[in-house]
């Protein structure tokens, strides 16, 4: 049985002895509760004798009321289920302690519980803090390949820069030798309209003077035939000219297609600059070179038509 059922227990007999030894019910104090069952707080023995004390005054109350014989029934009655109510007490106070010894028993689990978690929360937040040292660590290395990153885009914008500049040259260079082609054409189709029209205006004499001939045909036969083989002959040498002419015109093609092929070429070559950014500069090199070596070829090809021209334009003188 608990100690605090106990004391209220023995606080209800020791006030009972009392009265039946000749202490009235009010004359009951604490202090004499305590004397006679030396155990338990003076609260709780004070609690229960004041419940005591009001049933003793109800149990009177209904003695004076009721004929003697109820009243001792009532009384008897009114015993039992005190005392059935006080084991009932008692019993449910067992099972309460019963249920605070399980309660300490599961604090004290979880204490030790407690005590390992915050054990690993000491753990963990030393290695939170190894994490955080190492992660300071990689970002300082990140903010300086970043540093690094950012240096080689700013390169490789200067080597984009430097070439669209030449790639910018390289047109224009290839626009001059595309307009140096087109005004050598027309010069060469120039040149041929005049000799197609001098070829006309020869023609042209020499039916005028085949026509004077046939009225003087018996006079001047041999001198007819003369003529006739002249001008057989110079348009032979016309034919062979415009030949001459047409074969120049293909070969400025050919050379126009071989600019193309090269201008191409360059273009690629400028491709790649972009991917090899590492070697740009000394691709760069390469590259003015190749330039260089173009306007050559280009500055050679554009001399080679007037010499062209010059021997085309020798016969006729």
């Amino acid at each position: 049985m608990s100690r605090i059922s106990d004391t209220r227990i023995r606080t209800r007999e020791a006030a009972a002895r009392l009265v039946a030894v000749g202490r009235l019910p009010h004359e009951l104090t604490v202090d004499l509760i305590y004397a006679e069952i030396r155990q338990g707080s003076r609260t709780t023995i004070n609690d229960e004798l004041k419940l005591w004390k009001d049933e003793q005054a109800r149990n009177d109350a209904l003695a004076a009321a009721l004929p003697p014989a109820v009243a001792k029934a009532m009384l008897s009655v009114w015993a039992l289920a005190v005392e059935q109510g006080e084991q009932v007490f008692a019993q449910r106070g067992d099972e309460l302690e019963a249920e605070t010894a399980a309660a300490i028993t599961r604090a004290r689990a979880l204490e030790s519980v407690n005590a390992e978690l915050q054990a690993e929360v000491r753990t963990v937040r030393v290695q939170l803090d190894n994490q955080q040292a190492r992660l300071a660590v990689v970002l300082a290395d990140h903010a300086q390949a970043q540093a690094g990153r950012d240096a080689d885009l700013r390169l490789a914008e200067a080597a984009t820069t430097e070439r669209d500049a030449v790639r910018a040259q390289s047109e224009q260079a290839l626009r001059d030798v595309r307009s140096a082609h087109l005004r050598e054409v027309e010069t060469l189709r120039a040149t041929h309209a005049e000799h197609e029209a001098a070829l006309r205006a020869e023609v042209d004499r020499a039916t005028a003077r085949l026509e004077g001939v046939q009225k003087r045909v018996m006079l001047q036969t041999e001198e007819a035939r003369d003529a006739q083989r002249r001008a057989e002959a110079a348009l032979s040498e016309v034919r062979k000219r415009n030949e001459q002419l047409v074969g120049d015109v293909e070969r400025l093609s050919a050379d126009a297609a071989e600019q193309r092929r090269l201008a191409e070429r360059h273009e690629k070559l400028h491709d790649r600059v972009t991917q090899e950014a590492r070697g740009l500069q000394h691709e760069r090199d390469g590259l003015a070179q190749q330039v260089a070596l173009l306007q050559g070829q280009l500055k050679a090809r554009e001399k080679s038509p007037s010499a062209r021209r010059a021997r085309v334009s020798r016969p006729q003188t």
